[in-house]
């Protein structure tokens, strides 16, 4: 695990108290059950690749430690929009504070301005987590093995799928693959590829292709980060990854509908 995580993961024990002091857990489940009905996240983007197109997940990211800002013009619901507009099969927005410039706020905001189904992005690591997604609009959550342990994983996941939640799970690496395939996970959720290492932040599109052979039949597959322009786009879809996870260069385009098409040739 990278120094980064660490430290993220530790400010998370400190934010999940402060949820509990601000939430009775009965207070926060009747906010979830009083949220609208999840718009099927998985289903939008296996419906957009059976159609024969490349599945966007268009990422709505205001910062990152190692970037730093990356749009200062930062507006949640006219991103959506924009995304939308250009083809996008989902929404993932950043809703960490402190390392991301994130907001909950964020994520209502987004799906409010447009009918794509929307992930939230954070980390997660604990129940309570879970149905604050849920209460706050989410179709789907992240979920990263580097943070879990298998039996952590498989607790989550059904905590979201008991929600009604889809999973997006994330990995880095073989290590990590081998550990979420031992977690024993059901349906409802597919496997992100994460190219940028942890540890050096070196972001190499041969991550996702070198573990496709090791992928069970089946399993879909969402590759993320290093996807800058239509020929990553194309490279992936010849070996057949069709779900694609798009941040940094799209949110750092003056018209990112324009960018978004021309990314997936639409």
């Amino acid at each position: 695990m990278s120094d980064i995580l660490d430290t993220i993961l530790a400010r998370k024990a400190v934010e999940i108290g402060l949820l509990q002091q601000r939430y009775s857990r009965s207070a926060l489940d009747a906010l979830a059950r009083a949220a609208d009905a999840p718009r099927g996240f998985i289903a939008a983007l296996e419906s957009r690749a059976a159609a024969g197109s490349a599945a966007v997940i268009a990422e709505v990211k205001r910062a990152s430690p190692s970037k730093g800002l990356i749009r200062e013009d930062f507006d949640p619901a006219w991103l959506a929009r924009e995304y939308a507009d250009g083809g996008a099969a989902c929404l993932s927005v950043l809703t960490d504070e402190k390392f991301f410039q994130g907001h909950n706020a964020f994520l209502v905001q987004a799906r409010a301005a447009c009918t794509l189904p929307v992930i939230r992005k954070d980390f997660i690591v604990d129940e309570w987590q879970v149905v604050e997604a849920r209460a706050i609009g989410a179709d789907c959550i992240l979920l990263i093995a580097a943070a879990l342990s298998p039996a952590r994983l498989k607790a989550l996941y059904d905590a979201a799928r008991a929600w009604q939640l889809d999973v997006l799970v994330e990995i880095h690496d073989g290590d990590e693959l081998d550990q979420v395939l031992a977690a024993g996970l059901g349906d409802g959720w597919l496997l992100g590829i994460n190219n940028r290492n942890l540890r050096s932040f070196e972001t190499r599109l041969e991550t996702t292709l070198d573990l496709l052979p090791r992928l069970p039949a089946g399993l879909p597959v969402v590759t993320e980060s290093g996807i800058a322009g239509a020929a990553d786009v194309a490279r992936m879809r010849a070996a057949g990854v069709d779900r694609f996870l798009v941040g940094e260069s799209l949110m750092r385009q003056p018209q990112p509908s324009a960018a978004l098409r021309a990314l997936i040739g639409g």
